[in-house]
């Protein structure tokens, strides 16, 4: 899969059309978010790449020094199911500490793998599964 390329866009260039049913405003938002995100849930910068879909080292770097990155469809539905996985921990625990210790504890409905270990397959649909398993135990869709 190739880099994130990050782009820099002009204050006055034309808004783009959303891309997989988010703006770029909510796609910067998101990505923020994402940051933070990673922080508490202790994910290294080598597991942040492969949750992005692959992204590269350098790109990643950037990211994290808040350059706005280009987020194709791939890259927008990544981040919302891990926000996604946030708000369900968020429901599911009432302490947000608890929540995030629970991405890297082992998990009998992941076969004793922990869900941060599930995500790391590097598929969108693994980050899919901890999701759906998510929303079930929170008791919506």
């Amino acid at each position: 899969m190739p880099a994130l390329e990050l782009v820099h866009t002009r204050p006055d260039a034309p808004a783009r059309p959303p891309v997989g049913g988010m703006s770029d405003d909510d796609a910067a938002a998101a990505a923020r978010a994402v940051l933070g995100l990673f922080a508490q849930w202790g994910v290294t910068d080598a597991d942040a790449c492969v949750l992005l879909g692959g992204i590269g080292s350098r790109s990643w770097a950037r990211w994290k020094k808040g350059e706005p990155p280009r987020l194709g469809r791939d890259l927008r539905a990544r981040m919302s199911n891990l926000l996604g996985i946030h708000k369900a921990l968020r429901i599911v625990f009432r302490e947000p500490e608890r929540g995030y210790a629970w991405i890297g504890r082992p998990n009998e409905a992941f076969g004793g793998r922990s869900a941060l270990d599930v995500m790391k397959g590097g598929e969108l649909t693994d980050l899919m599964r901890v999701r759906a398993y998510l929303d079930a135990e929170r008791g919506g869709w």
